[in-house]
């Protein structure tokens, strides 16, 4: 297990003068970032990957749609093929960041609503842009984890089981999923029987607060959560995702319009104290409740 630090906290354009930050997430004791894919070149994230590297921070990357014009379940063609194109150009940018994981909601536009769920016609377009985005993917050696985001951010998939049954229609290896605790601690009649039925297809998970604050000082069921993870078997990524204010436009996308926590800092060091801990007290389980071990 390694547990990794989002940089939506503060930025969404990460770059030379986040490095002393940087450097204190490093020190204290995390094992990589997140970082944000919105806009650049590959050779921005390339120049990033070095200063990583010289910290000695590993990366996974995040992003989002935001535009209509580049809808991955769109009627028309020419839309969808924009949105396959942002997401090779997404995927390239991993790639030179030196991420082996990409993930978000990278199956719909974030924010738009047709007024009505999924429609069959919507979700066969989303199995065959997902098998084209998934083959490109597959070239860089880069792992797509999508996420069911909640009903008020996404009609497409709410629900784990939803977002599984997709993840099987697109049968594709490099189109997996990814766990969120905010989002299903919204959408889940439970939580914890969500993650554990589809605990096969995850490959990411997003360690979230109810409140997207500080983990641990909310509602979330983090000694049942760390348990499954645990008794599943996972041994990938737990990484904070938290917001703030600082930037106006982000903090407008997740609708953040008070601080949650009294300064960042706490956020990522009462997070990870708070991951240790619970990761710790999860392994003094019976070893009969372990499934495969």
């Amino acid at each position: 297990m390694k547990i990794g630090m989002c940089m939506f906290l503060w930025t969404t354009s990460v770059g030379r003068k986040h490095e002393a930050l940087l450097r204190d997430i490093k020190d204290t004791g995390f094992d990589g970032v997140e970082i944000p894919i919105f806009s650049g070149t590959p050779d921005d994230y390339h120049r990033l990957a070095d200063m990583l590297d010289r910290i000695g921070l590993e990366r996974t990357a995040v992003s989002a749609m935001g535009d209509p014009q580049m809808n991955l379940i769109a009627a028309d063609a020419a839309t969808r093929r924009r949105g396959i194109d942002y997401m090779k150009w997404a995927i390239d940018c991993s790639d030179a960041l030196g991420a082996t994981m990409l993930s978000g909601p990278l199956h719909s536009t974030l924010g738009k609503f047709s007024g009505s769920g999924p429609s069959a016609a919507e979700l066969k377009r989303s199995v065959s842009s997902q098998r084209a985005i998934g083959d490109h993917a597959a070239k860089h050696g880069i792992m797509i984890g999508l996420e069911a985001l909640n009903r008020f951010e996404c009609y497409l998939f709410n629900t784990m089981d939803d977002l599984a049954a997709h993840i099987d229609a697109v049968g594709h290896p490099h189109i997996r999923a990814m766990y969120d605790t905010f989002h299903s601690n919204i959408e889940e009649t439970d939580p914890i029987g969500a993650f554990t039925r589809n605990s096969d297809r995850i490959v990411h998970v997003h360690i979230s607060e109810n409140d997207r604050g500080v983990p641990g000082r909310g509602n979330i069921p983090w000694g049942e959560t760390f348990k499954a993870l645990r008794a599943s078997g996972y041994d990938g990524w737990l990484t904070i995702e938290a917001f703030g204010r600082g930037l106006k436009d982000l903090a407008a996308a997740t609708k953040v319009w008070r601080d949650f926590s009294e300064t960042p800092e706490a956020v990522y060091r009462e997070g990870l104290r708070h991951i240790r801990d619970g990761w710790h007290a999860a392994a003094r389980i019976p070893t009969d409740s372990r499934r495969g071990r």
